[in-house]
């Protein structure tokens, strides 16, 4: 019977952990926030593992406050997931949002349309609850290990920037053309070896096209 009993928990704690991908990193960002409440109306970066592995952003934005609540590996989904967790509570002045990367290696099934919409459900669903917020979203980036999604990647920045353009108090921030070099290839030296994730120097090109954009 106490073997029954066990296998049953641990089915349930499996289980509940399928169906809340990524919930020990909510909860993780929600106990550090009831122990140091951040500050309301920062600026939040939020979105997938380029966020969350940027440590030291606050170094690259002097005089702004900014909240970081990237989810390493997560999708548009994820994130529309957990808006009421990592998004709403912090009533910030201006989203700032890179996602949509993982979408499309997450399954072969995954199109651009879907991804769009995605972005499209995120945004809406942020807007409903505050209205006059500004939003950024950070194009997709050129990685080297997923460059067999050229092709869906230029299109899907091209068609989110396009709904931008037709929504208040939004913008499109373009990092994809500064980190190609002139054959038009992603620069190798600003990745690190999972040629993934970014180095410094990627941040240092990302800090100078983001900065221009962030409410003062």
């Amino acid at each position: 019977m106490k073997k029954l009993l066990l296998l049953f928990c641990l089915f349930v704690i499996v289980n509940h952990s399928f169906a809340q991908p990524f919930i020990d990193e909510i909860k993780s960002y929600q106990q550090h926030d009831h122990i140091n409440p951040p500050a309301k109306h920062s600026i939040l970066f939020v979105g997938s593992s380029s966020f969350r592995i940027w440590k030291d952003y606050q170094k690259y934005f002097p005089g702004y406050s900014i909240i970081n609540r990237g989810v390493g590996g997560s999708s548009l989904t994820d994130i529309i997931r957990y808006t009421n967790d990592i998004i709403l509570p912090y009533q910030p002045k201006q989203i700032v949002i890179y996602c949509g990367e993982n979408d499309f290696t997450s399954s072969d099934t995954v199109t651009v349309n879907h991804v769009v919409d995605r972005f499209k459900l995120l945004f809406f669903n942020i807007r409903k609850e505050m209205p006059n917020i500004p939003i950024a979203f950070i194009s997709i980036k050129p990685s080297p290990s997923r460059w067999k999604y050229k092709a869906q990647f230029i299109l899907a920045n091209n068609t989110i920037q396009n709904f931008l353009n037709t929504q208040q108090n939004t913008n499109y921030i373009n990092v994809w053309d500064s980190m190609l070099d002139v054959n038009g290839n992603p620069i190798t030296s600003i990745f690190l070896q999972d040629n993934l994730h970014m180095n410094s120097n990627g941040y240092l090109i990302w800090q100078k096209i983001i900065a221009p954009y962030l409410v003062k």
